[in-house]
């Protein structure tokens, strides 16, 4: 039976990280369209991941999520600076052109 609750649990996790990626393609893929960022959203990456690159690059909306993302993290008993360590590695350079 442990091996059963494991495992739901294992494709519970997967489901709500693609969740997670597809509400970043639709939040950067709605602010792509409206051109207020030269960035094209990837269905690889979690919201996570890309408030964490803009962190990394000092841009003034990652600063103030980060922080927030990094705090519900924390609460949910995760070490801290989340964002920064879910930042895909992939996706460090530029991300994918439409």
């Amino acid at each position: 039976m442990a091996r059963l609750i494991a495992r739901v649990a294992a494709v519970a996790r997967q489901v709500l990280v693609s969740i997670d990626q597809l509400a970043q393609v639709l939040i950067v893929g709605a602010v792509f369209i409206l051109g207020l960022t030269s960035t094209c959203p990837s269905a690889d990456e979690t919201i996570s991941s890309y408030v964490g690159r803009g962190e990394l690059r000092g841009v003034w909306w990652a600063r103030i999520l980060a922080p927030a993302i990094d705090t519900l993290f924390l609460l949910l008993g995760e070490e801290p600076g989340h964002c920064r360590r879910n930042v895909e590695t992939a996706f460090l350079g530029d991300a994918p052109t439409p």
